[in-house]
């Protein structure tokens, strides 16, 4: 059994899932000015409806952003306290990785740019390509180099223009300039299912991280500051 959490979405969702990623409990409440209230009660009750307990989940899996700093912050934060509490492995997700697996999930794409808004005239900004492991059975998006970056997850300026004419999904989409034709997927919001399901193809892969491990990813190294810190304002 897994427990999957968001809060980086403008959301607070919730979802126990089984290794094959069968829902067992499912629950989001939109909005994001109530999260760190939401969270430990909304984790209970997933718990109580699938009638388990924490000593019952095999991992914990999170949304480790990038995305709303305080967003990122609360769950990751959430996790590692269950994590040491009840020593239980860790598994993060990219944000950017649940945006395109929902994707395909929503509309079949199968190779697309992920695009988040990071405001400040920027997007977060990612490529990916369906990857099916036959052994395990799982079709996952996996993320490859986009355009041409060493990383796989990048800022990109607003109106930046894509080298492939990919489909872009993500609130970012329609901040970015386009080619001609090029296909845009701006509500596309996933939510702790998705999260759980590739978190759980991941622990398939690679097994989990101990709490000090389990580390959020904001790509701008100053998110923590005020906008007047960051000489934004």
């Amino acid at each position: 059994m897994f427990l999957a959490m968001d809060t980086v979405f403008d959301q607070c969702s919730i979802a126990i899932l089984d290794s094959s990623g069968q829902v067992l409990s499912s629950h989001t409440e939109t909005g994001k000015r109530q999260q760190t209230q939401q969270i430990l009660p909304m984790i209970d009750a997933a718990l109580s409806e699938a009638q388990l307990r924490l000593a019952d989940i095999q991992a914990l899996i999170f949304n480790r952003g990038p995305g709303a700093f305080s967003g990122i912050r609360i769950n990751t934060a959430v996790v590692q306290a269950l994590s040491v509490a009840h020593d239980l492995p860790c598994v993060g997700v990219s944000s950017l990785q649940a945006i395109a697996q929902c994707a395909y999930q929503k509309y079949g794409l199968t190779h697309l740019y992920s695009a988040l808004d990071a405001r400040m005239q920027q997007v977060y900004f990612g490529q990916y390509e369906l990857v099916t492991d036959e052994q395990l059975g799982h079709s996952t998006m996996q993320p490859v180099s986009a355009d041409g970056s060493d990383s796989t997850e990048q800022l990109l300026d607003y109106d930046s223009q894509t080298v492939l004419n990919l489909p872009i999904a993500g609130n970012g989409a329609p901040l970015l300039a386009r080619h001609d034709q090029q296909d845009c997927h701006e509500n596309v919001w996933p939510d702790a299912v998705v999260i759980g399901q590739l978190g759980i193809a991941q622990f398939a892969n690679d097994g989990g991280t101990e709490a000090s491990q389990a580390l959020p990813k904001y790509l701008r190294n100053q998110a923590w500051k005020t906008l007047k810190e960051q000489g934004k304002a």
